[in-house]
């Protein structure tokens, strides 16, 4: 299974102008593409191969005086780009035809410089090292400091290096993690247990269990305001307004964070206490468009849900999904009567049939282990780990530099 390490970096001034040129020459290698491609959609020709834009609009453009440039970085940087652009218009190709899964993605666009988030990715050809003092080594950018918050746990096969909109610089390694090694981290259990996700309480799990919700969003929302208003007092164009800008992207970045780290610690403890976990599947987008839209989206419920699935996957554990339209606030979990629908103000409510005095939320969570089956199958025997694309980050905690070795 493959994984994603993030770290910050911490570059030098220096490189940080030689990361931006490396920033730039990729996107003008992306733009380049997309623009040989519409150029000859436009004409009626065959879409060009990745060989001959290779050779046309990196190997060629380096001789010239126009993209000389593209010389000062490296060329393993230039050649991801261009494969970023193929995987782009094969997305785009199979999300017309209805073989790709999820929403309509739109034809490829041009990168823009003022983009806010940017990146160039490294493979091992590149000859990319972890240094003995525990620096990254990057070709024709040297050697930049990096804040190891874990060991890598094998040699990673690519690096990513990315700025995002808070102005931060991170090294994102692919892993190929070891099942059987995942599987002794994980020992196995007897227990499962059901999740009902709320916004009172962040989650109630079968057991009785109630978490609650940071709502980190709602913490943050005056600092936030403030800084904002700042930003648009600021004149356009001006260096204030830049650093007012920087500002409110790290003070968003600072909410994102905590909640990720909040995520991942408790899908982290679920999958370790349960061999199967069952969740319902909710539909947030069409939540995302009522009153409640702010607390949706500060609750995340989409990237826990995610968290909890690739996790069960690494761990050999077992993990459902039980659908959106299953009446589990509306079952009795006691006798299985129905009893209709509840508005959202009432939190307890006695069942007609049994009597059983109920709480919304862990009723609902203990529906959610029935209707997942996981009550008669606690034992939940283990699943094997499937491949899976490489997660976007992991939380990690503090450790030192890595032995690892990339060549």
């Amino acid at each position: 299974m493959q994984l994603r390490y993030g770290f910050r970096l911490y570059p030098t001034p220096g490189q940080r102008v030689a990361l931006a040129r490396a920033f730039g020459c990729a996107r003008v290698v992306f733009n380049d593409a997309v623009r040989a491609r519409e150029d000859a959609r436009a004409a009626g020709r065959p879409f060009p191969k990745i060989a001959e834009l290779s050779r046309v609009l990196i190997t060629q453009a380096k001789q010239t005086a126009e993209r000389s440039w593209l010389g000062e970085v490296s060329a393993v940087v230039l050649q991801q780009s261009l494969r970023d652009a193929e995987t782009a218009y094969r997305n785009f190709f199979a999300s017309l035809e209805g073989q790709r899964k999820g929403p309509k993605l739109g034809a490829p666009r041009f990168k823009s410089r003022k983009d806010r988030r940017q990146s160039i990715r490294f493979t091992a050809n590149a000859r990319w090292s972890v240094t003995p003092g525990g620096r990254l080594h990057l070709p024709k950018i040297g050697e930049v400091r990096v804040k190891w918050s874990r060991v890598l746990p094998a040699v990673p096969s690519s690096v990513t290096v990315i700025k995002d909109a808070a102005g931060r610089y991170f090294a994102s390694f692919v892993i190929d993690t070891d099942p059987a090694a995942d599987l002794q981290r994980m020992p196995h259990t007897e227990a499962s247990t059901g999740i009902d996700l709320g916004l009172a309480h962040f989650a109630a799990l079968s057991d009785g269990t109630k978490i609650d919700s940071p709502r980190f969003l709602r913490r943050a929302e005056k600092k936030l305001k403030k800084a904002q208003r700042e930003l648009s007092r600021k004149q356009k164009g001006s260096n204030n307004r830049e650093r007012a800008r920087l500002k409110v992207a790290r003070a968003h970045a600072k909410v994102a964070d905590a909640r990720r780290e909040f995520h991942h610690q408790l899908s982290t403890r679920l999958i370790r206490e349960n061999q199967a976990v069952a969740v319902e599947d909710l539909a947030v987008k069409g939540l995302a468009r009522t009153r409640l839209a702010k607390s949706v989206h500060d609750a995340g419920w989409s990237q826990f849900v995610g968290m909890l699935e690739y996790k069960a996957k690494r761990y050999g554990r077992t993990f459902v999904k039980v659908g959106r339209f299953e009446p589990t606030s509306q079952v009795c979990s006691a006798c299985g009567h129905r009893s209709g629908p509840k508005p959202l103000h009432v939190r307890e409510w006695t069942c007609t049939a049994c009597g059983t005095v109920h709480d919304r939320d862990h009723n609902a969570a203990k529906n959610v282990k029935s209707a997942a089956g996981l009550a008669v199958t606690a034992c939940g025997a283990p699943v094997g780990p499937e491949p899976v694309l490489a997660q976007r980050d992991e939380a990690g905690s503090h450790g030192s530099p890595p032995d690892a070795r990339a060549a």
